[in-house]
């Protein structure tokens, strides 16, 4: 497997890994619902990622081509990802229901931990 492949394995990786630890906080397994939302914020994470991490290993990656498109790549995800998070686009009514549902399954897990009183 060449450099390039396998910093795309690792960037797709890591951007999976991340979507799923955004679930690790619900206080059920059955609160947990597929979310429109975490996927494209899992994505633009995965955009940055793939930025930060090219920039500190450049000197492992020296076509200039594949970097530029890396580059260029990485920050189009990025932008539309952070758009469809902040315009809501494609959520339909019912996946935005479910989608509250480990939101506020986080909610609960904190603050039933958190120990509060009146």
């Amino acid at each position: 497997m060449n450099n390039y492949k396998r910093f795309l394995a690792m960037i797709t990786t890591s951007t999976v890994v991340m979507f799923g630890l955004m679930y690790l906080n619900s206080y059920a397994l059955d609160h947990v619902f597929f979310s429109e939302t975490r996927t494209y914020m899992a994505l633009y994470m995965g955009g940055a990622m793939a930025v930060v991490m090219l920039l500190f290993m450049l000197g492992m990656y020296q076509d200039k081509g594949k970097n530029t498109a890396i580059f260029i790549g990485a920050i189009a995800v990025f932008a539309i990802g952070v758009f469809l998070v902040r315009s809501q686009t494609t959520v339909q009514d019912q996946s935005w229901m479910k989608a509250m549902i480990p939101h506020h399954s986080i909610a609960v897990l904190t603050s039933e931990r958190a120990g509060i009183d009146d």
